[in-house]
């Protein structure tokens, strides 16, 4: 009985972007975990790379941060294919500078990219869970949902929205039957974090200030992924599951 309530079968999941790094890794768990997964992203060959290492998943190519692409997407794949159960919005991007230095059109790029993506696909998707009475959305916020680091303050900012928008999300919609949570990685080895895990003054600091004292492996992240997307978590609404080895619980 334990093991049905994580049991993803006749499900099906859409995770944006999806063709590497978190995206991918929580696409190939809720694969395992028994669902039909739909790639996300923007980069045809990159995204068929990765639906060919799942063993033929199904794609959906269109960009995030457009409103009328995203519903178009959604709608057009639900009549085609049928229910997308599932969805994990991950699409994401960094940007780092001093604050006092930050580029207007990156900062925009950011509320686009990590911000109003969440809102695009999120609302296409909930339109259809709505009438079916169900339906499971993930965000993917961060460490930085809750605390700051030097040069990286509007990625701050839009993490910080993603976690306000989750519980938005679920305010309005858990009435119709959806479960809408968030979980916040803390840091991972990922093609977003190259640079500092590069860095080895970085990430003696990392080993220090977290009491895991190590990065994260995205394999880390499946889990919570698949416990949120699961019937586990029917109760589960408008939270924010840290998966960071306790960086946000110590000083």
């Amino acid at each position: 009985m334990t093991q049905s309530l994580f049991d993803l079968t006749g499900r099906r999941a859409l995770v944006t972007g999806s063709s590497q790094g978190i995206g991918f890794a929580l696409a190939k768990g809720l694969t395992e975990a028994g669902a039909e997964v739909v790639l996300n992203g923007r980069d045809a060959e990159k995204l068929a790379a990765a639906a060919a290492a799942l063993g033929g998943a199904k794609t959906l190519a269109f960009d995030v941060t457009d409103h009328d692409a995203a519903r178009a997407a959604v709608d057009g794949f639900e009549t085609a294919h049928g229910p997308i159960d599932i969805l994990v919005n991950n699409a994401g991007m960094q940007f780092r500078t001093p604050l006092e230095e930050f580029p207007a059109d990156a900062f925009e790029r950011l509320l686009q990219t990590n911000v109003a993506s969440v809102f695009h696909v999120g609302q296409a998707c909930a339109r259809h869970m709505i009438g079916r009475g169900r339906g499971k959305i993930i965000n993917i916020a961060s460490v930085q949902t809750a605390l700051a680091r030097p040069g990286i303050a509007p990625y701050t900012t839009t993490k910080g929205a993603v976690g306000n928008l989750t519980k938005g999300m679920a305010t309005d919609w858990a009435r119709y039957g959806l479960n809408c949570n968030a979980i916040a990685p803390g840091y991972f080895d990922t093609p977003l974090n190259a640079a500092l895990v590069a860095d080895p003054q970085f990430s003696a600091w990392l080993e220090k200030r977290t009491p895991a004292g190590r990065w994260g492996r995205v394999e880390e992240l499946v889990g919570a992924c698949v416990f949120l997307a699961s019937d586990a978590s029917s109760f589960v609404n408008g939270h924010i599951l840290y998966v960071d080895g306790g960086i946000t619980a110590s000083l």
